[in-house]
């Protein structure tokens, strides 16, 4: 996705969240069986947003955008979302830079009390093995800080492409060591082949990573859909991988596969419904003003100050907004 945004550092500020959120409610996550679950082993299901990429739109990632997102909203988890590749701006071109905007991004979740998803958002070019020694300095660091947190969460492969499982497998299992020799605790995330669509963009199934799963534990596959593209063939591979495997969906949206065109709610209240059934958490693409229609907030917003209610939100923004508050949806 292409767009251009002033880069506004955030500070870093230690400390704990002392009100009624949702990291004090559930405390350090694991993963039991095939549920994500609380400190006292009680599954729950985390819903939240995504940020677009932080070279883009942090801009919308102001005291404002965060605190609506955390009281209004009431989200649970935000994903923080660094590209990586050079060429689309990310962490390549200044791994110092994003790396401490990340450190930042960690900490106003932390003082909120949502749960921090550390994106490593590969994706083109999208074999993760490129990156294999830049992904385990930058989770190295990132684990050495926030070892203490109780509310971190790893993505170590956004959208695996063009590769095969196997090749996936190997990535995750030279990084997961590096990231548990700092944090012991946390839960991880791991990409699925084909755009993390379990294969399925790539007419595979499934069945590559049940017959192949990551030699780790605490560990979560994930699985991206859009809701006018993403069909039955890969409800369904969802369906059965949720019956074998602990699963997340770390990123989805209501349009098409580019997070445009028009909403597809039908498609969109099918999963969600069905993830709620399952217990299985998401987090919602994107937390922006970028001009398409899967960004939630109506174009210029994110200048301004106002970001609570609906005024301000794009007919997808209102639809998932509403999806994170009520628990009974």
């Amino acid at each position: 996705m292409i767009a251009a945004a002033t880069l506004v550092p955030v500070a870093t500020v230690q400390a704990a969240p002392t009100a009624d959120t949702p990291v004090s409610r559930n405390g350090q996550l694991h993963v039991c069986g095939l549920k994500l679950c609380n400190e006292n082993d009680q599954p729950v299901q985390l819903r939240g947003m995504s940020t677009h990429g932080i070279q883009w739109y942090s801009s919308c990632l102001k005291k404002a955008s965060l605190d609506a997102l955390a009281t209004d909203w009431k989200a649970d988890i935000l994903r923080i979302s660094m590209y990586v590749a050079k060429k689309e701006g990310g962490y390549e071109t200044n791994p110092r830079k994003f790396t401490d905007m990340v450190h930042g991004y960690i900490e106003e979740a932390t003082k909120r009390g949502m749960y921090a998803l550390v994106d490593w958002h590969q994706l083109d070019p999208g074999d993760p093995n490129l990156y294999t020694a830049k992904a385990k300095t930058f989770f190295a660091e990132i684990a050495e800080r926030h070892k203490d947190k109780n509310n971190i969460i790893y993505d170590i492969a956004n959208e695996p492409n063009g590769v095969s499982w196997s090749k996936v497998k190997s990535y995750a299992e030279q990084v997961i060591p590096t990231i548990r020799a700092k944090d012991p605790d946390s839960v991880i995330f791991v990409g699925t082949h084909a755009w993390s669509s379990l294969g399925v963009s790539d007419g595979r199934t499934e069945a590559d990573v049940l017959n192949n799963k990551i030699n780790a534990s605490n560990i979560m596959y994930t699985f991206h859909f859009y809701a006018a593209s993403h069909h039955q063939e890969y409800f369904d591979a969802l369906s059965r991988a949720a019956a074998k495997i602990p699963i997340f969906v770390t990123e989805f949206g209501t349009q098409d596969y580019a997070g445009e065109g028009a909403n597809d709610f039908t498609w969109s209240k099918k999963y969600l419904d069905f993830l709620k059934s399952k217990q299985i958490g998401w987090t919602n693409w994107n937390f922006s003003d970028d001009e398409r229609s899967g960004a939630v907030f109506k174009e210029g917003t994110c200048a301004g100050s106002s970001f609570t209610g609906t005024s301000k939100l794009k007919p997808a923004g209102v639809w998932i907004r509403e999806r994170i508050i009520n628990r009974n949806l």
